[in-house]
């Protein structure tokens, strides 16, 4: 393979498990998620392309998400697998179902947190790209400081405020450490604008997939619903009383979803048991 490796962290032993960041963050984002899998899994952590220390392409614009792809293939390559479990979040949760579409020897399966395959529409994806563009004018514009306040600021992490004043610094903190040019690389060439629609590849992505929601996040709800009836072996995993980020404000019962799907993906002759979590009554 021709594509250049990432820059990644690993630890523990086992089968390969992937994981995936998601925009404006880092592989240290998946650490707690790592340290809880890494005595059953050779867990591999890259940086994204523009983000963490998978930076300083010469010339690079943007990154394109099919050359996205193919290096996230070619790390695991680097780590002496040929295959790996994918946990993706966000913007790693669509790469990774690129890898499966694109590079279905190296999937084993997925377990995807807030997942989409593009954007279907091909009027409302030249939209969100225009928008994309335009982020990414601003992100340089504004420099980091200014724009992790407005980013983290969204509605689609207002359910993380209740978790507290550190836990809102740590995770600023964390996407500080990120540079204002390489990330609007990364949104003008792998943003949801500019990936191209998975759909019609979905019914070929013949691999066990999870993909988990926060009830809170209403819309990627719906979307992991809409993902579950086009893939041939996929279930949804509801988390309660979360929102985009389940793995970290709900981080007990996600690892408990993961750990129950990742045995099924490692056994498949494993009796398969539903694994939704439900709210629990007041």
């Amino acid at each position: 393979m021709s594509a250049r490796a990432l820059h990644y962290l690993r630890r523990g032993q086992g089968p390969a498990l992937m994981l995936l960041h998601g925009f404006t963050g880092t592989g240290q984002d998946m650490a707690r998620v790592a340290g809880a899998l890494d005595a059953d899994f050779d867990i591999i952590v890259p940086d994204l392309p523009g983000h963490g220390k998978s930076v300083g392409d010469a010339g690079v614009t943007a990154y394109g998400f099919e050359d996205c792809v193919d290096r996230l293939a070619a790390t695991l390559e680097a780590t002496g697998h040929h295959r790996a479990h994918w946990l993706g979040y966000s913007m790693g949760a669509r790469l990774a179902l690129g890898c499966a579409v694109r590079h279905p020897e190296s999937v084993a399966s997925l377990l995807l947190i807030g997942a989409r395959a593009g954007i279907e529409d091909p009027d409302e994806r030249v939209s969100r790209r225009r928008a994309d563009e335009a982020l990414a004018d601003r992100i340089e514009a504004m420099g980091m400081e200014a724009f992790v306040t407005e980013w983290l600021g969204q509605s689609l992490f207002a359910s993380q405020r209740r978790l507290g004043r550190e836990f809102l610094e740590e995770r600023r903190r964390e996407r500080l450490v990120n540079d204002a040019h390489e990330l609007a690389a990364s949104l003008r060439g792998t943003g949801p604008g500019a990936q191209p629609s998975l759909y019609g590849a979905l019914a070929r992505v013949d691999v066990p997939v999870l993909l988990v929601a926060g009830s809170l996040d209403t819309t990627f709800v719906g979307y992991a619903r809409d993902l579950a009836r086009r893939l041939p072996d996929a279930e949804v995993c509801e988390i309660a009383d979360a929102g985009h980020a389940v793995h970290l404000e709900q981080p007990v019962a996600f690892i408990d979803a993961a750990r129950k799907f990742l045995r099924r993906a490692t056994d498949p002759a494993r009796v398969h048991h539903s694994i939704k979590v439900e709210e629990t009554p007041s």
